[in-house]
């Protein structure tokens, strides 16, 4: 996922929970002008409403334990989302559509590919020389780079790549131009006119044939946009590496999965594409949140358009390989998570989506964002009272799921054919299913503290320049 930062604290305006939620709401009669006119008019409180959420999850928790009849709501609520699961589960997804053949490269859409960098003079020029390679019409499409005020040599490796690679374009930021990476893409859309737009981070690793694989996806024009699937490039550093590599298997699956099914297929930063005319009707990327892609993947679906996968080729990137740079990245992506169902409730919930995708995102907001929140309430409550965890039927729920979704959509990447290969398949999956239940730490932990003090965001990057590449799967 992005990371995008903002300089302005979040504003906390003091108000009354329910009136701060309250005063989000509109005449439905006036929602498709509001929608229009203030993409990001929800974005004011967030403390606030956080702060309510929070209060409600434990409220009810508690009031659960307190009731001999509240095991049963939540095996009812189980119930409901295990039907949206079984119907994840069977699903076929969607199929892949033929690459373009060379016939199709002289009138296919036109694509510019953006990188926004700050300080990333260990990767860039790798990532520039793959881009401005691809086998595509060097006319039909222009690489553009971002130089958001970088202090180090990533301003010179990028001007004389210029020199070199005809459609490489170069834009400096000063060092008060404001709205981090959203504000640098939001610059450089500007000043595009191309069909297509792609953001990739600068440690990003490109094959040749992406645009082929990629572009025929668009045929459909309700398709405001694609993301493709992300691995790990540097998985056998550590145990850190490996279990993100296991991460984006798990993620690849619940992507495929749940656009098969009609629910929410969502932008993850680095490797997504976007119709240039659906990004200008939501508004372009939002410079007041911590996670650009997120953010745009609940607009653009609010505007109903489709988001699709591509499983191959992959996206590489390097996995953060210190606990406490997972810590910090992955609260950041909780936030960002979390921000956007603070600010477009009131749309999420008139169903603007359609029953499919709202539902879809209802049941994913609960596994994801409040059962991990309602653990901590609840394991309080079973020592305090020695009762079962009231949350058990639902957490038993999620965990079957995610294996699942591990073993399909490794597999769907990496086929076992050996015995030895098996052994190796078992290990990582032990592996990742372990790394995974440090969500159940980041997602409580982040959710208190926006409750009680937002982040002050600004640029924070991951230091890149792994010396363990490796071919990605």
């Amino acid at each position: 996922m992005s990371q995008n930062p903002w300089n302005t604290p979040d504003p906390d305006d003091g108000l009354d929970p329910i009136e701060a939620i309250l005063s989000d709401w509109s005449d439905p009669e006036t929602e498709e002008e509001d929608f229009r006119s203030d993409f990001f008019q929800g974005t004011g409180g967030r403390r606030t409403k956080a702060a309510f959420a929070l209060m409600m999850v434990w409220g009810i928790v508690l009031a659960l334990h307190l009731v001999s009849w509240g095991i049963w709501l939540v095996v009812a609520l189980t119930g409901m989302i295990g039907v949206n699961i079984l119907r994840l589960v069977v699903a076929r997804p969607n199929p892949v559509p033929d690459s373009l053949r060379d016939q199709d490269l002289a009138t296919a859409p036109t694509v510019a590919l953006l990188v926004a960098a700050k300080n990333e003079e260990a990767v860039i020029e790798r990532l520039v020389r793959q881009l401005c390679a691809l086998d595509y019409e060097r006319d039909r499409y222009e690489v553009w780079v971002i130089d958001d005020y970088s202090t180090d040599r990533t301003p010179e490796i990028i001007d004389r790549l210029a020199l070199e690679c005809p459609q490489l374009q170069i834009i400096h930021r000063p060092a008060n131009a404001g709205g981090g990476k959203s504000g640098a893409l939001n610059q450089a859309v500007a000043q595009i006119d191309r069909d297509i737009i792609a953001v990739f981070d600068a440690d990003a690793i490109v094959a040749p044939d992406l645009l082929r694989r990629v572009i025929p996806l668009f045929a459909d024009e309700q398709m405001g946009a694609v993301q493709v699937r992300k691995a790990i490039s540097n998985p056998e550093e550590n145990f850190w590496a490996k279990g993100q590599a296991v991460e984006m298997y798990l993620d690849s699956y619940y992507q495929q999965q749940r656009i098969a099914i009609g629910g929410i297929g969502e932008l993850r930063g680095n490797g997504q594409f976007v119709r240039r005319t659906a990004l200008a009707r939501c508004g372009g990327w939002n410079e007041e949140t911590i996670t650009d892609d997120l953010d745009l993947t609940i607009r653009l679906h609010l505007d109903r358009w489709q988001i699709g996968f591509c499983l191959d080729p992959a996206i590489g990137e390097e996995g953060v390989t210190r606990a406490q740079a997972l810590w910090h990245q992955r609260s950041r992506w909780a936030e960002g998570g979390y921000q956007r169902y603070l600010d477009y409730w009131r749309l999420i919930i008139r169903n603007r989506m359609g029953v499919l995708k709202t539902w879809d995102l209802i049941c994913f907001f609960v596994l994801q964002y409040l059962l991990p929140t309602a653990a901590i309430p609840d394991f309080l409550m079973v020592l305090l009272r020695h009762h079962l965890p009231v949350m058990m039927p639902l957490s038993a729920l999620v965990v079957s799921f995610a294996s699942l979704g591990i073993v399909v959509g490794s597999l769907r990447v990496k086929p076992v054919t050996s015995l030895k290969e098996a052994i190796a398949f078992l290990v990582s999956f032990g592996q990742g299913f372990t790394y995974l239940f440090h969500w159940f730490i980041v997602m409580p932990a982040t959710t208190a503290r926006m409750a009680i003090r937002p982040k002050r965001l600004k640029w924070v990057k991951t230091v890149h320049g792994s010396t363990n590449i490796s071919v990605l799967p």
